[in-house]
């Protein structure tokens, strides 16, 4: 074992985490007034982290300012967020065209224990739980892929996606979600990348389905 320096998370990025996380469960409210001080003293942070954090946000469409006036997090609109999952789903499918046949034995073993984490997250009505296990098991599939530009296309519009999704989301999604995943798991076991992308697109079609159900 060698002994190496602990890497310093930048408070910037610890900024961004913080507050996309508020934004995206709700705690910040669409709508809602942020002053860039105010939160600065909330996290125990200098302004200037958080200022650079709130310009990263309203590139990604969480926030929006009006010059001399306020910033606020942007209201919810939910064919924006379509949009946005459009997206998402064509560079999940892109990343799983590009890595699927990549998988090894671990890869599959822990696509496998996230999706049972799924599982019962959804079982126990756990929301966060499930959401963070769903990440995990995708983001096999995103590391084997190795495309940067892919992860930073869904790293950009995810978060929208979440606010809609964690509004909507239901209990019988979940469960056909766990049977999706169990499919395209078997995909990416078999090396059939062509089946693994279809399994890709009905995920994500049956998501955008859910999304549209509610005005």
């Amino acid at each position: 074992m060698s002994i190496a320096p602990v890497p310093r998370v930048l408070l910037r990025d610890h900024a961004l985490t913080l507050i996309r996380s508020a934004i995206v469960s709700g705690e910040l409210a669409p709508g809602a007034v942020v002053k860039d001080a105010e939160l600065a003293g909330r996290l125990g942070l200098s302004v200037a982290p958080v200022r650079t954090a709130l310009a990263r946000l309203a590139d990604e469409g969480l926030v929006e300012s009006k010059p001399q006036s306020h910033t606020r997090v942007t209201p919810l609109v939910p064919q924006q967020v379509r949009d946005a999952a459009v997206v998402v789903r064509a560079m999940h499918e892109l990343a799983v065209r590009e890595g699927a046949a990549a998988v090894t034995a671990a890869d599959v073993a822990a696509m496998r224990a996230a999706n049972e984490r799924f599982a019962a997250a959804v079982g126990a009505g756990d929301l966060d739980g499930a959401l963070a296990a769903d990440d995990e098991l995708h983001d096999v599939l995103l590391a084997r892929c190795g495309n940067t530009a892919v992860r930073a296309t869904i790293d950009r519009f995810t978060p929208a996606v979440r606010r809609l999704e964690r509004q909507r989301f239901a209990a019988a999604h979940g469960r056909g979600s766990v049977a999706l995943h169990d499919s395209l798991i078997a995909a990416c076991a078999a090396a059939d990348v062509d089946a693994a992308v279809t399994t890709t697109t009905e995920i994500w079609t049956a998501l955008l389905s859910e999304l549209e159900e509610t005005p």
